[in-house]
């Protein structure tokens, strides 16, 4: 492929792994929030709630508008006010405060997902679209490991504070990189419609072409990402229970988030083997198995089983991200990204919230067992996808 088109996959890159970054640095700062706060589950989960309900609010304005002004500088923006709204919750002295800056934090992220998604598609229209969109995918778990693990070892240096300042600075640098970068290679700018594409973007609507298929897939990765979130924001708490330390729990979502990385590339490599089908129904069952047997582990046994959890936990969502591009009109991809994009981040935005108030009620065990339990509902909906193998199935490297 062209150079153009790689530099553009890695500026893309680069913004998946910072914002990804700031989404899951928010799993090591929770508990570190509700002790300093006094917070209950519900609050705790309220937090996670409004960063990720920010960023599925802003998902499909942020596709419309790239459709008119183009992606570029629109995406440096999000990236620039995601960095000052962590900026300015190192700098606050409440609950409230905190919220506030959270979701201002999530509205600018929610650039990030249909903006970098589709500037990567458009970039390789011609050439090998899944294994660029697989690497991007990919990009962002290097910042869901990286991230969470520095910040892990900084806190008993720099504070909470002096850690997500530190990281809100990077984030502008990148803001300004992303910038200058897409300006350089003349990407992501307004784009001009042809007569032939607005001819297709009128006979697309939403853009999508399969809508069964679609809604199939968008069933599943709703409740994946709803019970990947939740699971997320309470596994800490209960590694915490089981004698863990704010550092050892960030290494615990270091090696998750290691074996989700793996997972991008081996649920990947079984698809072309067993079909997207059977892939997903693989994950699910891993991931829901999993989870319920890490409830009965001693910390020791746990921080074992955590990676090839990790590997379940992402591998679905590796397979269906990809899958998107297969049922979208090229005209409109980045708004049908975004609807994809939003109906999961909206799934996790409520998940945290939903299941602190569960929490509360009955404690972490509970939640994370009705977690590990509602996973299995994933399955039903891969049976229409059977009626439509083509579309669906084309995906494998993602």
């Amino acid at each position: 492929m062209t150079r153009r088109a790689r530099a553009v996959l890695a500026v893309a890159c680069g913004a998946h792994f910072i914002h990804d970054g700031f989404s899951d640095i928010l799993y090591v700062l929770l508990p570190v929030w509700a002790t300093e706060f006094g917070l209950t589950f519900a609050q705790v989960g309220l937090l996670k709630t409004l960063y990720t309900g920010g960023m599925a609010t802003f998902q499909v304005p942020a596709g419309i508008l790239a459709e008119r002004r183009g992606e570029a500088r629109l995406l440096a923006a999000g990236t620039a006010v995601t960095a000052l709204g962590f900026l300015v919750a190192g700098l606050t002295g409440g609950f409230v405060a905190l919220l506030a800056c959270l979701a201002v934090a999530g509205l600018g992220s929610g650039c990030q997902h249909p903006l970098s998604s589709a500037l990567v598609a458009k970039a390789y229209d011609t050439g090998p679209r899944r294994t660029a969109l697989g690497t991007y995918n990919f990009s962002g778990d290097l910042g869901k490991v990286a991230v969470p693990g520095a910040a892990a070892l900084a806190l008993p240096w720099l504070g909470w504070r002096g850690a997500v300042e530190a990281y809100a600075i990077v984030g502008l640098l990148a803001a300004a990189a992303i910038l200058v970068l897409l300006g350089r290679l003349g990407a992501g700018h307004r784009p001009v419609p042809s007569a032939a594409g607005a001819a297709a973007e009128g006979a697309a609507g939403s853009g999508i072409r399969d809508a069964r298929a679609f809604t199939a897939i968008s069933a599943i990765h709703v409740i994946d990402n709803s019970t990947r979130t939740g699971f997320l924001t309470f596994l800490p708490f209960l590694l915490i229970a089981k004698g863990a330390t704010v550092p050892s729990v960030g290494f615990a979502l270091m090696l998750v988030f290691i074996g989700g990385a793996v997972g991008k590339f081996a649920c990947g490599a079984l698809a072309d083997r067993a079909g997207v089908i059977r892939t997903v129904v693989v994950t699910e069952l891993a991931t829901g198995a999993g989870i319920l047997l890490l409830l009965t582990l001693p910390l020791g046994a746990c921080l074992f089983a955590l990676p090839v959890l990790g590997v379940a936990l992402n591998g679905t969502s590796s397979v269906l991200y990809g899958s998107v591009a297969d049922l979208v009109s090229s005209d409109r991809r980045a708004r049908s990204y975004a609807i994809f994009y939003t109906l999961g981040i909206g799934a996790s935005a409520l998940s945290p919230f939903a299941y602190g108030l569960l929490s509360d009620w009955g404690g972490v065990r509970l939640t994370l067992t009705v977690v590990g339990s509602v996973v299995f509902l994933t399955l039903p909906f891969t049976l229409p996808l059977r009626s439509q193998p083509a579309p669906v199935a084309a995906h494998h490297s993602a």
